[in-house]
């Protein structure tokens, strides 16, 4: 039923129209969110708390979907990168120990040289094709790559005939049976359930911002209103098999590096992959296939997927200028976020409630950083001012003043430069026109999405020429070195407009962020 759940779900998610979906390829798996609060809930009241939970908990996200639009300050691109890169480093725990053989949730805590190398030549095959192979074969490299992960495990004995007797004995056809199914509530246990929707959705969040990456060339920020979407969707994911009765779904970050690497991330494929997966519920001789798959492939998958996502988390940070604050949001975040992994032992006496939190790499940096996020972000000014003489000495003021305040709001670093040196070249033709006792007020206005500069000074408005003045211009023409200036201004500025009030020239230089 988990199963079936999951395809529904991954089919929800790939949907553009109405109020659901992202769409985009974002594969649902049972999410790892969950797994301590369903625990609490059967050992509370059986399975049937756990459907009727899990059901709430998705209804909770979808709430959480409605506002989330509203709550973009919430998610600066240093925390969308922090988020990113955590969804990938949270598995790396059980990536390399798969990798290398060990496999606690099967008994086998130990490796052998055998296991190393199924691990090694299958990520080698993978990686193989993914970068000197072309067209179709490179869309299939990390299904060839298990392929001849399997053969090689038969080889070495790590896949036993043992194993391929419960393939063939396993029956072709079968439905899912539960054998007690039934809903019920209790509050007593929705303080973990509310934490785990919390978790389920910044995983999600995440997620989802990845996929608008990889699918956009020119990204430059988070579409919320997409998110949020996507985020009503993964909601679904728990109401779904609460309903069916099956385990919570969220979205999955290693299905969006395998997608990545592959550079298969049509949304046509959810269609094929969600019906695979409800197809696979009902026929138990094809699902046991994956159910042997032997560990070291399996970690050899996830290392090869999820290599990508960190890649793309990084990417996304240095997207950003980042000053003394926002280098402590990152790095504060990734050491708090990775020593729930490295020192699990640390928050061994956490309330079971909120032990969700401390369990995830991934909730945990993400929390700590939107909580920094806001302390941090105090004494930030959107509009910040510059006083500035003629006396040489303005590139050095102007190129200091634009980084620091760039860094302070996280701005595109292309956006800083093109302002600074359109700053710089103003001030030259300012000076042309009036070079004496020349005083210039500098205002930057800033948001997300936009970069106002106005330069107020006492001179005649040069002008803006819509076309570079030819050399004859320029060796006959006195005003034509301002006239290029201007010209040069139009460049690096989106728009550029001059007006005068009172003896005072304003220019207003405005970019898009």
């Amino acid at each position: 039923m988990s199963m079936i759940a999951g395809g529904l779900t991954t089919i929800l998610q790939s949907m553009r129209k109405g109020p659901l979906g992202s769409g985009y390829l974002c594969p649902a798996v049972c999410g790892p969110s969950y797994l301590t609060a369903s625990i609490i809930a059967v050992k509370t009241g059986g399975l049937s708390l756990l459907f009727g939970m899990t059901a709430l908990a998705g209804i909770l996200e979808v709430a959480f979907a409605a506002l989330l639009r509203r709550l973009r300050v919430l998610f600066p691109p240093e925390v969308v990168g922090i988020v990113v890169m955590l969804v990938g480093m949270v598995v790396i725990r059980i990536s390399v120990e798969n990798f290398v053989g060990i496999s606690h949730g099967m008994g086998d805590k130990t490796s052998t040289l055998p296991k190393v190398a199924v691990g090694v030549l299958t990520l080698l095959s993978m990686i193989t094709i993914s970068v000197w192979s072309k067209g179709t074969m490179r869309l299939y490299s990390a299904l060839i790559g298990i392929v001849i992960g399997y053969i090689i495990s038969y080889v070495f004995g790590i896949v036993a005939q043992s194993h391929i007797d419960t393939i063939f004995h396993a029956r072709f056809f079968a439905l899912p049976y539960i054998s007690s199914l039934g809903w019920s509530i209790d509050y007593s246990v929705i303080v973990p359930f509310v934490i785990a929707t919390i978790c389920s959705s910044l995983k999600t969040v995440g997620d989802l911002i990845t996929c608008q990456k990889i699918n956009d060339a020119d990204w430059r920020r988070a579409d919320m209103k997409n998110v949020a979407k996507g985020v009503a969707a993964d909601g679904f994911g728990g109401i779904i098999p609460g309903l069916l009765g099956g385990y919570g779904q969220s979205t999955s970050s290693s299905n969006i590096g395998m997608s990545i690497a592959t550079g298969a991330t049509s949304r046509r494929i959810a269609w094929y992959c969600g019906g695979i997966i409800i197809t696979m519920a009902l026929m138990p001789k094809f699902a046991q296939v994956l159910v042997i798959m032997p560990p070291p492939v399996m970690g050899a998958t996830l290392i090869f997927s999820v290599s990508f996502m960190i890649v793309a988390g990084l990417q996304i940070l240095m997207s950003r200028m980042l000053d003394a604050r926002r280098t402590f949001i990152v790095g504060i975040s990734i050491i708090f976020g990775l020593s729930a992994d490295i020192m699990p032992e640390v928050y061994s006496g956490i309330h079971g409630w909120i032990k969700p939190i401390f369990d995830s790499s991934l909730a945990l940096g993400t929390i700590t950083a939107i909580m920094l996020n806001l302390v941090l972000r105090l004494g930030v000014a959107n509009k910040v001012t510059l006083k500035l003489t003629a006396d040489g000495r303005h590139p050095d003021l102007v190129n200091g003043f634009m980084h620091r305040n760039g860094g302070a709001w996280g701005a595109r670093p292309e956006v800083i430069y093109n302002a600074t040196a359109a700053i710089n070249e103003a001030m030259e033709a300012i000076f042309m026109l009036n070079p004496r006792d020349q005083h210039v007020t500098l205002t930057a206005m800033f948001d997300e999405f936009n970069l106002d500069v106005n330069m107020n000074f006492h001179a005649p408005p040069f002008k803006i020429p819509s076309a570079r003045p030819s050399p004859s211009e320029l060796r006959e023409d006195e005003d034509a070195a301002v006239k290029l200036s201007g010209y040069i201004v139009s460049q690096y500025a989106d728009k550029v407009t001059a007006t005068v009030k009172d003896g005072i020239t304003t220019l207003h230089m405005h970019f898009e962020h």
